[in-house]
């Protein structure tokens, strides 16, 4: 049985406080850990069409959950592909409302060889919860669930609230935007609060203040009108994988500095003075080395490592293929090779912009001898979030609350394009109050989440709302 109001009862003679939620989250550990365990087993893929039943499945159950917890309005509403999970619950019309907003979809588990675990059947190891979607974005999205339903059971949600949790997320939220601009009177609200960030770590708790945008594209380099016999043409014919390669290469110099003309024009250059508060974030190059097992950080001269993961702009292959990838030997010449490329953006930068410089410039550095395609799938704007409004110092006090250490605000090396579309649609701020870790293994075989993280949520957002209310009061 769900434990609610068990202080109420202990303490009939004070008022039910958000310190009395912690004991009651201690209480309720394992049905929080199994109603999420029961959440990723559910293979919502929606870069795949054959999840497309499951990614339906996974909205369906948000929504019963909403109507169970108590929320009003839950409603699966269609968009023109995965529908958008939404509840409300509107306490007084005059207090502020806090909009929520998470995705339920998750990436494609592949390769799945590389898996110590099926990614969807959840195990428990060392105090996380390893699936895929476990961190990015069930384990986080739920987290604020509970956090409602914690407040509802004992009558202390101190504002209103509403939630927006999509399943394209992890497509580019193509159907986002529509759905935005059909649905603004529903989408009222005051500001934005969204948990798919990171913290520094467990014992240094971090608020992101920025994100990078993104330029993601798919390139197509065709050669002869089929495959060949390598021995019989190789010398002669351009090989399109060959010819992939030296290009991609050709778009990094020797301090790996990108070549695309025009690439960096419009890049916001930080102060020596902003570079050093980032500084000031804990961190530790060798353990972080140590971590990914490798000998050395990599990247663009003249820059830290921190640096170039967060305010600079880069571009990285994600996949590359052609020819025979098969078991044994086939010496063939290939006629088609392919590259997926994203480029993560930093302010100022357009991801338009961006992407029509790569694809002019791809486009001048093939030889001939081949036939190039450069075809766009997603992109977002990179964004800056102040640290000098009520929701931020809001998000500050709650975090100072149940770590016992005042958050730092720090810039993150990940795109949420919602953020910076809420921002022109809606008019309003987000708040990244993120509780993962940089080493969750998000996007990568063997993804996982703390308990200690995914509680720590639990008890964190509903200082999130007392703080804000207050503030608006």
């Amino acid at each position: 049985m769900y434990v609610k109001n068990i202080l109420c009862v202990i303490f009939e003679t004070q008022p039910f406080t958000m310190q009395h939620l912690k004991p009651i989250i201690e209480q309720n550990k394992q049905r929080y850990i199994d109603e999420l365990i029961e959440l990723l087993k559910i293979p919502s893929v929606s870069a795949d069409p054959a999840y497309r039943e499951d990614v339906f499945k996974t909205a369906e159950k948000i929504k019963e959950k909403f109507i169970s917890i108590g929320l009003d309005n839950a409603q699966c509403i269609e968009t023109p592909g995965y529908p958008v999970a939404y509840a409300e619950k509107i306490i007084d019309a005059s207090k502020p409302t806090v909009l929520v907003y998470g995705h339920y979809d998750v990436q494609p588990a592949d390769p799945i060889e590389l898996w110590d675990s099926p990614p969807f059947e959840p195990v428990i190891k060392n105090e996380k919860i390893y699936a895929r979607g476990a961190a990015d974005d069930k384990g986080q999205m739920y987290m604020h669930v509970l956090a409602v339903q914690n407040m509802l059971e004992n009558n202390c949600l101190p504002c209103n609230v509403k939630f927006l949790i999509e399943g394209e997320e992890e497509v580019g939220s193509d159907n986002l935007e529509g759905f935005v601009k059909k649905h603004k009177e529903l989408l009222k609200a005051d500001v934005i609060l969204i948990s798919d960030t990171a913290i520094i770590d467990n014992e240094n708790p971090s608020i992101t203040v920025g994100l990078r945008g993104l330029s993601y594209v798919e390139v197509e380099v065709t050669g002869p009108n089929r495959d060949l016999h390598s021995g019989v043409y190789g010398g002669a014919v351009a090989n399109p994988i060959n010819v992939l390669s030296k290009m991609i290469s050709s778009m990094f110099d020797e301090n790996n500095h990108i070549t695309i003309p025009g690439f960096y024009d419009d890049v916001q250059e930080l102060s020596a003075t902003e570079r050093a508060s980032l500084a000031e974030a804990p961190f530790n190059e060798e353990a972080y080395k140590e971590e990914l097992q490798i000998e050395a950080v990599y990247g663009e001269k003249g820059y830290e490592t921190r640096e170039r993961c967060s305010i600079r702009p880069t571009l990285d292959v994600n996949g590359m293929w052609g020819g025979y990838i098969g078991e044994g030997a086939k010496t063939v010449l290939p006629s088609k090779a392919y590259a997926k490329i994203s480029m993560r953006l930093v302010p100022n930068q357009s991801s338009d912009k961006i992407t029509e410089l790569f694809t002019k410039h791809f486009e001048s550095i093939a030889p001939k001898g081949v036939k190039v395609k450069v075809k766009p799938h997603h992109g977002g704007e990179p964004l800056v979030v102040p640290t000098d409004f009520d929701a931020y110092k809001a998000a500050e006090m709650a975090m100072q609350q149940t770590f016992g250490k005042k958050p730092v605000p720090e810039r993150g090396g990940g795109s949420i394009p919602i953020v910076a579309l809420f921002e022109k649609e809606l008019g309003l701020k987000s708040i990244l109050m993120g509780f993962g870790l940089d080493t969750d293994d998000i996007h990568s075989p063997n993804e996982h989440y703390g308990i200690f993280n995914y509680l720590k949520g639990i008890e964190t957002i509903p200082y999130f709302y007392q703080y804000y209310a207050e503030m608006k009061a």
